[in-house]
């Protein structure tokens, strides 16, 4: 079965994380309590005293045509196009490539993106899986682009899918049983061996000596996987021990026993408390908890709790940072395996970048659900800190889109950050406005109005609090797949030719004025405000920022009249500021008054960024930036 079809099964696992699970843990209130003194975040100084800024450098429908099987390069391929474009993004501040997962996969199309992941060891360089490159790329077109970033100060940030592998080169029989998909830990059928794919030979690694790593993978290095080849049967199997070895909870006998294929006895087993875990192996219980037990995810999941298992992926990574060259990791799925693993791992992760580089490296965990204690869990969790994407922060982006398409009178931008990770732990959290995931289309599309994005980009990008990440398909638009859609932010262009992105321009923004101490303006629901004060090392480096969600003060207005102001503190007396966002001759204007306070103003459902007029970088605005990445 196409390993699509089970995402698209998949996907009421993830509406559970965003709007409740139907396991009894997830109805019960929280009893979880952060800790009072958090993980530091690894220390990551730029020499340049720039802002960090990530792109996701992929979206979901990404075109990428790699090297033909006897060449090592194309112009066509995706790691060919960042490599030319690294200058262009490098220039509106761009400091980190968040890469699509480059390892080898099953599908030789390249339509699982490299989600089903095969050999982690294989970025391209050997002949498996009907291919040599990955779908983005050669090794060769790899090591081009990590040159062409260092060149510019980029760094690489490496997605991991260290959670599970898919199809193995042979089938193995093991022991399993059937669990229940709505509890992992219920079992629905007694113990019995099933053939699954689950032998990894690496053939095309194996001819050139088992390059890079010598471990061949065997069922042992699993606990769960989803498709029995003796009965062409589909399930969620875990994998267990001999149970003559081990019996089944509460049994005496050393024989295998029924396991509660009555589904009244289920449902009883839920009332009455969590079912008794089976002894020896199977899934970790350091995950999270939603589905009773959340360790299984899709494909054949590995168990983090073998020594050989942990060994290995600990010299990936390794070798990742020294010899591949990536500068951090992207981590996916990390509420899906052994949360003690994942502090080993980053731990050891962070150990050897100190000691090459001299500083830690960004490692970012997907934690994917709005409830923001589950993000916090994990981080406390690792012992040392990491960081985590803010999704709770994109579901309250979307709450206050959808209130203002319908018009409610909820809608508050004064709760935009509300229980979001950006308003609980601040240093750790990574923000996004939409991502693969969420973008148009995809079965956990998260809907935001377009004409709000640009408000929602202008909190992320140009507040203190965060690292911002924005999105390849909101920078470049989506040309393909059910949603095409066009870049994010667009405006009309004020010669009449056109639209215009304003996302390049924010990113241009965030990289010259927003540093400072933020004072905020949070006084009424459809506008807010907020300044950046500056730093002392870069001039002119302070901003005034409103953005509003609302109608105009004077409906009665022209519609080019209509406007949203707000008074803001900062400045001296006489200065004057301008809009950076408006166009040269159009640009609104604002006089510092003599008590230090000015008047700003935008449109509805707008933004302004207001800088000193002969601030160092004003003319460089508008950026002209080319969003028609596919020609360049």
């Amino acid at each position: 079965m196409s390993w699509l079809s089970k995402l698209q099964k998949t996907a009421d696992k993830h509406l559970d994380k965003h709007f409740g699970s139907k396991s009894s843990s997830a109805q019960n209130p929280p009893t979880y309590h952060s800790s009072a003194a958090p993980p530091p975040v690894p220390q990551r100084p730029r020499e340049d005293g720039e802002n960090e800024l990530l792109l996701q450098t992929f979206e979901w429908h990404t075109p990428s045509q790699p090297p033909a099987p006897n060449e090592t390069h194309s112009p066509n391929s995706h790691y060919a196009r960042l490599t030319r474009i690294v200058p262009s993004l490098a220039s509106l501040g761009v400091t980190g490539f968040w890469l699509p997962p480059g390892c080898k996969a099953n599908e030789p199309s390249g339509a699982g993106n490299g989600y089903d992941c095969y050999d982690i060891w294989d970025l391209g360089e050997f002949d498996q899986k009907f291919t040599r490159s990955v779908k983005w790329g050669s090794r060769e077109e790899l090591n081009d682009l990590l040159q062409a970033a260092k060149q510019q100060g980029v760094e690489i940030i490496w997605y991991s899918v260290l959670n599970h592998k898919t199809a193995g080169d042979a089938t193995e029989e093991t022991w399993a049983v059937e669990v229940d998909g709505e509890d992992r830990r219920v079992e629905t059928c007694s113990p019995k061996k099933i053939e699954a794919w689950l032998k990894y030979d690496f053939p095309g690694r194996a001819s050139a000596g088992m390059k890079y790593s010598k471990m061949r993978w065997r069922a042992e290095h699993f606990n769960g996987t989803d498709w029995d080849q003796s009965r062409e049967r589909k399930a969620i199997y875990k994998l267990i021990d001999d149970p003559a070895s081990f019996p089944k909870p509460g049994q005496e006998s050393q024989q295998p026993a029924n396991s509660g294929m009555n589904r009244l006895a289920r449902f009883a087993g839920k009332i009455s408390g969590a079912p008794q875990t089976r002894p020896g192996k199977g899934w970790a219980e350091d995950v999270d908890d939603l589905h009773g037990n959340f360790d299984y995810l899709m494909f054949s999941n590995i168990d983090h709790r073998h020594p050989e298992v942990q060994q290995e992926l600990k010299n990936w990574g390794e070798w990742m940072l020294n010899d591949t060259g990536v500068d951090g990791f992207r981590l996916d799925a990390v509420q899906h395996f052994s949360f003690n693993f994942s502090r080993e791992w980053i731990s050891h992760i962070q150990q050897v970048s100190q000691a090459t580089r001299g500083k830690g490296a960004m490692v970012i965990g997907e934690v994917w659900t709005g409830e923001v204690w589950r993000i916090l869990k994990w981080l406390d969790s690792l012992g040392q800190g990491a960081y985590a994407y803010d999704a709770p922060l994109l579901y309250n982006f979307s709450r206050i889109s959808e209130d203002v398409r319908m018009g409610s009178p909820n809608a508050d931008l004064r709760t935009i950050a509300r229980d979001s990770l950006v308003e609980a732990r601040p240093q750790s959290a990574v923000t996004i406005v939409t991502n693969h995931d969420t973008q148009p289309g995809q079965a956990v599309a998260t809907p935001i109005m377009p004409e709000l994005k640009t408000v929602f980009y202008a909190f992320t990008l140009l507040r203190q609090e965060g690292v911002p990440c924005v999105f390849w398909g909101d920078l470049y638009g989506i040309r393909a797949g059910p949603s095409p859609c066009p870049p994010a932010c667009m405006v009309p262009a004020s010669d009449g030719t056109g639209m215009r992105s304003l996302l390049p321009d924010l990113m241009l923004a965030r990289r010259l004025f927003a540093y400072g101490p933020q004072k905020d303006y949070w006084d009424a629901m459809s506008c807010i405000g907020f300044t950046r004060q500056g730093s002392p090392d870069k001039a002119g480096s302070e901003c005034a920022v409103i953005m509003s969600i609302g109608e105009p003060i004077d409906e009665n207005a022209k519609e080019n009249e209509q406007w949203t102001q707000k008074g803001m503190e900062i400045g001296q007396p006489g200065e004057i500021w301008v809009d950076v966002l408006g166009e040269p001759g159009s640009r609104a204007e604002v006089q510092i008054g003599d008590d230090g306070w000015g008047l700003f103003t935008c449109k509805e459902k707008s933004v302004g960024i207001f800088v000193r007029q002969d601030a160092a970088g004003v003319n460089k605005f508008p950026t002209g930036f080319n969003v028609d990445v596919y020609t360049q």
